[in-house]
């Protein structure tokens, strides 16, 4: 099975086509942004931070005017620093931490969901990068810097920990803290760098070694790496932080840093595609990438005489599973900067079976091509968007192209901070005074 990369002039349309999810869903009066397409949804804090990260790329890549960005940044800055917070049922987050899902239109918490230390973590990093890049004298740039260290630095991380070292999944006012905490390698490597870095509240070291001391290394298919099921979980946080060259303890031990991590667990993506233990079909070396989802389901089909189930939203991982034949080609396009050389041909493919012929955004967020539905190579095409999904494809594009978001936090002082605290060396790191 052979393709053609795709070209960088097509890069950059799937990146504008991504990028327009968050113009088409954004509440101006707040920065609020939906968390999908799906009418009526609710706003979701994740991808308010994607957004802010997303808009220095619009600027550079001439998606939309620098004026225009500030504006937009600084009324979603200006909404999360003015906005309610507290114990209350209906505020919009507690000690600096946002709740998961907002109304679009009030900002007040919806759906008795948690405060969310990661999605929170995705607003600060956003923030951060965003006031970074805005660094001009103006008085709107001056302000959503201001704003955006405010709202970082308000962030309680001694009240997160709650009396232990690892940081809890979440809060609600109902129930207190989640008993789960952040263990084991998963996308919260973002979050505990910007717990160590707080000015005000950070996490002492004891919490990321709760951390780091409950990773599983792993060997599938042969290849060696620090093991998470789901592909989102090796490309999250490497949206903010360039880690190539710098380690921490962990992968000093390993001789690998967190990039060649993501690379190895991209290539068992694709590995495990080529295998195809279960039998779905489109699998192959050209259509990999499973994480968690949308999917076709809630369903049970016999299909070609074997009995299939099918998920709907799911945590879907490899090899373990769960695997209902579901790929998401963002997740796929987000592993871009770690391996371009299986990553460009899977994009030109995807094209060739008909992803992306319904969306209004690049690509859908998943298919399914087991599942039956019209006839199409593709199968079955998620009818929805989400901002979570769109998000990271116009910033690892860019971070592959250019670098933008890692030039970024480079010079960010707070992510400098954390990752020092947390025993990271190396490269443009180095072992000395941290940023301003």
């Amino acid at each position: 099975m052979n393709a053609v990369p795709i070209s960088d002039d097509e890069l950059e349309k799937l990146q504008l086509e991504s990028f327009q999810y968050f113009l088409d869903s954004t509440n101006r009066e707040n920065g609020l942004v939906a968390d999908s397409t799906r009418e009526g949804s609710p706003s979701s804090i994740a991808a308010v931070g994607l957004a802010l990260s997303a808009y220095p790329v619009a600027v550079e890549r001439g998606f939309l005017g620098r004026r225009d960005a500030v504006e937009r940044i600084g009324e979603a800055l200006r909404f999360l620093w003015e906005a309610e917070q507290g114990e209350a049922r209906d505020a919009t987050g507690n000690r600096g931490f946002f709740y998961h899902f907002l109304d679009m239109k009030s900002g007040k918490r919806v759906w008795d969901c948690e405060i969310s230390t990661i999605d929170s973590s995705y607003v600060f990093a956003g923030a951060l990068a965003a006031a970074e890049y805005f660094g001009g004298a103006d008085a709107s740039e001056r302000r959503v810097r201001d704003l955006a260290r405010k709202i970082y630095a308000r962030a309680d991380w001694t009240w997160a920990r709650n009396g232990g070292d690892a940081v809890p999944l979440g809060w609600t006012p109902e129930s207190g803290f989640f008993p789960g905490r952040w263990t084991g390698y998963n996308e919260a490597l973002i979050l505990y760098v910007l717990g160590l870095g707080s000015p005000a509240h950070a996490l002492p070291p004891e919490s990321y070694r709760a951390w780091t001391t409950t990773y599983d290394w792993r060997s599938v298919f042969g290849i060696e790496h620090l093991f998470a099921g789901p592909l989102f979980t090796h490309q999250l946080s490497h949206v903010w932080i360039d880690f190539r060259g710098i380690q921490d303890d962990y992968m000093r031990e390993k001789g690998i840093d967190y990039f060649e991590n993501s690379r190895r667990a991209t290539l068992v993506q694709q590995r495990y595609a080529i295998e195809n233990p279960n039998r779905y079909a489109g699998y192959g070396e050209l259509c990999w990438g499973i994480t968690a989802s949308e999917g076709p389901g809630p369903a049970e089909l016999e299909i070609g005489g074997v009995a299939r189930r099918f998920f709907g939203y799911l945590a879907r991982g490899v090899p373990d599973g769960p695997d209902d034949g579901t790929i998401a080609p963002w997740a796929a396009v987000a592993s871009l900067p770690f391996c371009p050389e299986i990553v460009l041909p899977t994009i030109r493919y995807f094209g060739t079976i008909g992803v992306g012929t319904r969306s209004r955004y690049g690509v859908e967020s998943t298919f399914n091509p087991t599942f039956p539905d019209s006839g199409r190579r593709s199968g079955w095409l998620s009818p929805v968007n989400l901002g979570l999904n769109d998000g990271p494809i116009v910033l690892m594009i860019e971070n592959y192209r250019s670098g933008l978001l890692w030039k970024l936090t480079r010079s960010c002082g707070p992510i400098r901070d954390g990752l020092l605290a947390a025993g990271f060396r190396g490269a443009w790191l180095g072992a000395g005074k941290t940023g301003v």
